[in-house]
């Protein structure tokens, strides 16, 4: 359920309606994910299917009634329109790693290609950031990991945003830490072969 928790706080909602009902909302466009989501919280309420108007391209809806879970999300810091309030949840070191990989899965992102293109030797690169509209929550989690021998990061405004960005050596550290223990299948499979791919072009290195 940490993982879950990671990726609601990224790219979940909670939604109190005029009746006073309460739901929280997860919107994505990995089905797959949000198929693996439903099922380690236990549910079988349905995955709808929805357009974005803007662009046409197509997400998948997951929404849950449940005013004890809403109001447990509110009492870990989770609130309705939380983007430019939201903290860092107290989870303990034992959830952490899920916790952080479903943030990582909803809101982060890895990048890897080659540097230093002018030289005769170039260099493959890798940087893994987490994004936020709250930079609290990102100062947190940037103290937090500090926990884990991440001794870099930066954190910087970028598009009416926050980024807190790793490079190369903190993000094979992230690495390990989100990936470690996954049995249960909980992670984008997109994000995490960009981290393989790098360690196996230098393992042939």
């Amino acid at each position: 359920m940490a993982y879950v928790l990671g990726f609601f706080v990224a790219d979940g909602t909670v939604t109190i309606n005029k009746r006073g009902s309460h739901y929280f909302v997860f919107q994505i466009s990995d089905k797959k994910l949000l198929s693996k989501i439903r099922k380690s919280m236990g549910s079988d309420h349905k995955i709808s299917k929805r357009v974005h108007k803007k662009d046409l391209s197509i997400f998948y809806r997951l929404q849950i009634g449940s005013k004890e879970m809403c109001e447990d999300l509110m009492e870990l810091g989770v609130y309705e329109r939380k983007t430019n309030r939201l903290v860092l949840p107290n989870t303990p070191s034992k959830y952490f790693p899920h916790f952080l990989r479903g943030y990582f899965d909803g809101d982060g992102n890895v990048w890897t290609g080659l540097i230093h293109k002018d030289r005769k030797k170039q260099t493959l690169s890798i940087h893994t950031a987490f994004t936020s509209c709250s930079k609290p929550f990102l100062f947190s989690l940037h103290n937090r990991l500090r926990e884990y021998q991440l001794k870099g990061g930066s954190l910087y405004c970028k598009n009416n945003a926050f980024c807190l960005k790793y490079s190369v050596k903190d993000s094979l550290l992230l690495y390990k830490l989100m990936y470690q223990f996954i049995d249960n299948g909980l992670f984008l499979s997109r994000k995490r072969k960009v981290f393989d791919s790098f360690l196996k072009y230098n393992t042939r290195s």
